[in-house]
């Protein structure tokens, strides 16, 4: 028996019908009143097609033709029909084909023709065609079924793009002839329809396809006719050409394998189990096991190792995460060892009670577990999570799970956490998808808060608070009603300031007092009385955002900025991130003067931001030619540094290492003068995140976002306050670096969501911040990494001479 030989099912052998599958029609119909013209807006009429399948063997028609059903409507046209015909494989030449043609019954007899196209049953190695086959219809042409035909379905290989390319790899990865990587496929097949509309953006609707899929059998179908000689030598034996032969067992679960895993996961092995204990070898894997970040999937080895030892496991609470993914979900018995062991383990970190929320985790069981996990957190550090934890009801099984009565539970007792709950759930009513399971969370809260009763220290009962909340959604759309109306003013902004204070003055007073007064949405503890008519303005911009000044209950005035048009939920992901940030580097004792303001989105386009008093950088230079000149006029000192105060300058200084730090782990783009500004106190800091996770509309962005204005103000790249900046850079980084599981875990929280910039690849998304975060690195090599990245950046706003950083310095211009 030769080295070389494979095996294959012979076509002679096969006592089967020929059986395919006609799916569907790509492109777009010819118009009526030219057969091979093509019109993308018909709407003269609405086609009604079949497809007609006939048999051709050597030239000559075998067997009657045979037809789809109708399918009418368009613009897409999907038969999925399983087509039978009466010949059968053994019955099959070598030159046998298959011919197709699309008709449309709605038009008359003569201009019922759509096209055709014809495909040969065998390729040029004599094996039988498999899988989807994309065939290119001759429009107004029937198809031919002589041989050579006249009309071919296979596109000509000088017209092939690269889409047809992945088409045929994405039809051997369907016939088990790839083998699967689970992560890598779905990203593969994103990239592939972006493609596919890019070349249908690109070819416009020059053709029409039809889409059939061929049955597929165990092994491949060879041609032989009956009766053949085969003692004859194989060609195959004698070439050294190399065979490519396709095993269907790959990537499929060995037997014995699996009988061996079953086995030592028996329940009778849990005695012997418990008494064992890792090597020293086996201690350092599993040492190095427990620093995977969330995002990396486990091996089949290190999932069978974790198992073994998960009774040694028990004392390590960063071990249970880990444990729960080795565990076989479907196996009743291992499922219930597993719960019972959770319940056993060492109570875990809030933060890796986030990752049993994830998608991953199904179990009910273990989503209630990581729920009371949730209960030891206090209310600030719950809030910092809570627009995560709503996004997390979009995996649960129920629409009152344990998730979504946590949550109404603690907003109860905390009227700010109940205000944000009732807003993050608000927004994702618009998601049909899980619609009913968020108002099922909304209803559950408007229930429940109702029936409170008033407090003993002269708290309000509950009818009243949700009427507080309500009266917040009343206001919201009144600003929406002003933002109309304002708009529709044709003129300069000017003349559309003078309209909103008329209208404020006029027609609108009653939003200048109100009756009662109302919290407000970005923070409960606030009351707020009425808009201050003379000191609200409109922005210049082309969405045209609204500037509030609104007087509070204690005497004293807040503004806010409130937009329309705009999704501004990324915003909001951003800053609550910046304020998780800014959080974690105070429980290190490290304050970086951050600010974090205020953002609440109140519906897909719209919300409210906190305005905080301050110049952007490009109106400050502009102004005064540099920021020390800038901050010499409100905080001057002659014997201070460059003739500012010493505090005024660190601020400065920390401030602008905790938003470059931040902006490069959260990977923030499209940086210019225009978002960068500056306090009076000397604090800067960022707004406007329209591109997060590395996205960026402009070409080469340098590493750090770090422009030559902000190092000049610290005294240049080779002064002491240069060098401090840098201290506090790289110390912020590796505190941030901690917590990075924490970072990751609401960012895979939010996969599900509609953000953009996660919505459109969260895999992708999620496996760039886990980069930034550089977890191969120890805290030394960390500080190396990030001071090279710094001096990466800045090189490239000086000395203008490489052609990247030449690119690189352009990016702020």
């Amino acid at each position: 028996m030769s080295s070389n030989e494979f095996r294959f099912f012979l076509s002679c052998d096969i006592n089967l019908p020929v059986t395919f599958r006609v799916e569907k029609l790509e492109g777009t119909l010819p118009s009526t009143n030219s057969p091979t013209g093509i019109d993308s807006t018909t709407e003269e009429r609405k086609a009604e097609l079949y497809v007609e399948c006939a048999l051709y063997i050597d030239g000559a028609p075998f067997g009657l033709p045979t037809r789809t059903r109708l399918e009418s409507g368009g613009p897409l046209y999907c038969w999925n029909e399983l087509i039978t015909l009466s010949a059968k494989y053994r019955d099959l030449t070598a030159h046998s084909q298959l011919a197709l043609t699309v008709w449309d019954v709605s038009c008359g007899k003569d201009d019922g023709l759509i096209g055709g196209a014809t495909i040969l049953l065998f390729n040029n190695k004599m094996q039988l065609k498999t899988g989807k086959q994309k065939l290119r219809l001759w429009l107004g042409k029937q198809a031919d079924g002589s041989h050579p035909t006249t009309t071919p379905g296979k596109v000509p290989r000088h017209e092939r793009g690269e889409l047809q390319h992945l088409e045929k790899l994405a039809n051997k990865y369907e016939r088990g002839q790839i083998q699967p990587v689970d992560w890598l496929d779905r990203l593969t097949f994103k990239a592939m329809e972006k493609i596919k509309e890019r070349e249908s953006l690109k070819n416009g609707s020059s053709h029409l396809y039809l889409v059939v899929d061929f049955c597929s059998f165990e092994r491949r179908v060879v041609f032989q006719e009956a009766g053949a000689n085969f003692l004859l030598s194989s060609p195959i034996a004698s070439s050294n050409e190399l065979v490519i032969v396709w095993d269907p067992e790959v990537g499929k679960i060995n037997p014995s394998e699996h009988k061996q895993l079953k086995l030592a996961r028996s329940l009778s092995r849990g005695i012997i189990d418990r008494d064992l204990k890792p090597s020293s070898n086996e201690r350092k894997i599993i040492q190095r096991i427990l620093k995977y970040p969330p995002t990396r999937a486990l091996s089949g080895d290190e999932r069978q190792l974790l198992w073994k030892f998960r009774f040694s496991l028990m004392s390590e609470k960063r071990a249970l995460t880990k444990f729960l993914r080795c565990v076989e979900w479907s196996d009743v018995q291992e499922a219930k060892q597993a719960i019972e062991l959770m319940g056993k383990w060492e109570m875990i970190d809030v933060c890796d009670a986030l990752e049993l929320l994830s998608p991953l985790f199904e179990s009910e069981e273990v989503r209630a577990y990581a729920v009371s996990v949730l209960e030891r957190a206090d209310d600030e550090e719950l809030q910092c999570y809570l627009l995560q934890l709503v996004q997390a009801l979009r995996f649960e099984r129920t629409d009152k799970s344990r998730l979504s009565q946590f949550l109404v539970q603690r907003s109860l007792r905390n009227i700010e956490l109940a205000s944000f709950l009732r807003w993050y759930v608000a927004v994702e009513l618009h998601d049909p998808a899980y619609a009913k399971l968020f108002y099922s969370t909304y209803e559950f809260l408007e229930e429940n808060m109702i029936k409170l009763t008033a407090g003993v220290n002269g708290e309000e009962d509950g009818f009243k608070k949700w009427q507080s909340l309500v009266r917040q959604t009343e206001l919201i759309a009144q600003l929406c009603s002003i933002m109309r109306d304002v708009r529709n003013v044709r003129g300069n902004t000017q003349k559309k300031i003078e309209k909103l204070r008329q209208l404020l003055s006029g027609l609108l007073s009653e939003l200048t007092y109100f009756d009662e007064p109302i919290r407000s949405p970005l923070a409960q503890s606030v009351l707020i009385t009425g808009i201050v008519p003379s000191e609200s303005s409109i922005f210049k911009s082309a969405l045209h955002p609204l500037r509030l000044t609104f007087r509070t209950a204690n005497g004293g005035q807040c503004m806010v900025m409130f937009k329309k048009g705009d999704d501004i939920r990324q915003d909001q992901l951003v800053v609550q991130m910046v304020s998780l940030m800014d959080r974690l580097l105070k429980l290190e004792n490290l304050d970086l003067h951050l600010t974090p303001y205020k953002v609440l989105a109140t519906g897909q386009d719209e919300g409210m931001l906190e305005f905080i008093p301050s110049r952007s950088l490009a109106q400050i230079l502009s102004d005064h030619r540099s920021i020390i000149s800038y901050l010499q006029k409100f905080h001057p000192d002659e014997h201070g540094p460059f003739g500012i105060t010493a505090t005024c300058l660190e601020t400065f200084i920390k401030s602008c290492a905790g938003y470059s730090v931040i902006t490069y782990i959260l990977g923030i783009g499209d940086r210019h003068l225009d978002n960068l500004l500056l306090r009076d106190d000397g604090r800067l800091f960022h707004v406007d995140f329209g591109f997060i996770l590395g996205r960026d509309p402009k070409p080469f962005p340098p590493p750090m976002k770090l422009c030559k204005e902000m190092v000049e103000a610290m005294g240049g790249a080779e002064s002491q306050y240069y060098t401090r900046f840098k201290s506090y850079c790289c110390e912020a980084y590796n505190i941030l670096r901690k917590s990075s599981n924490l970072i990751l875990n609401l960012f895979h929280l939010m996969a599900g969501s509609n953000i953009p910039d996660i919505a459109s690849d969260p895999e992708k998304g999620i496996l760039k911040l886990q980069e930034k975060f550089r977890l191969d690195l120890d805290d030394e090599a960390c500080i190396h990494f990030f001071q090279d990245l710094i001096n990466e950046s800045v090189s490239a706003l000086f000395p203008q001479m490489v052609e990247t950083i030449h690119r690189w310095a352009q990016y702020w211009r």
